[in-house]
């Protein structure tokens, strides 16, 4: 049975994204690391890079202090889906996009593709709930973080 043509639980295989459904993108470098016994990249990495593009790209746009913000987003939920396989030393080029942007919660949607191509290897989401660092409850996203999440809206 060929990949492309099985279904996952009943439902019809997801399909790659485009690079047009991305908002901004990120460059991702593959480690030696990165790559499993299989000679790809292993499908925990992803999550990582899901996680490492999305935070760099709040960092760089000055809405997420890591170190002193009295807001932290907490991830909920994760998924990924895999279309083609990636590994050292590919560049990686991570899109990204708000699917869902609520009162104190973000879906974050994630494109990986090999550097070049139309194509994504990957695609997964991700959701933050964002709250108070020191009581750990939910509360609304910053102004100045909805901000920058309202451009990245598909």
């Amino acid at each position: 049975m060929n990949l492309k043509d099985a279904e996952v639980s009943g439902q019809s295989r997801p399909k790659p994204a485009s690079r047009l459904d991305y908002k901004v993108f990120r460059i991702i470098t593959s480690r030696w690391m990165d790559n499993d016994v299989y000679g790809h990249v292993n499908n925990v990495v992803y999550y990582s890079w899901f996680d490492t593009a999305v935070n760099a790209y709040l960092i760089e746009q000055g809405v997420l202090d890591i170190h002193a913000g009295s807001t932290i987003g907490l991830v909920i939920e994760t998924q990924c889906n895999y279309f083609a396989p990636l590994a050292f030393p590919q560049n990686i080029e991570a899109g990204i996009r708000v699917a869902r942007l609520g009162g104190s919660s973000v879906r974050y949607e994630v494109g990986l593709f090999a550097e070049g191509e139309d194509l994504c290897a990957a695609k997964g989401h991700f959701v933050h709930v964002y709250v108070d660092r020191e009581t750990r409850r939910p509360v609304p996203v910053p102004e100045s973080l909805r901000a920058v999440l309202t451009g990245l809206q598909r």
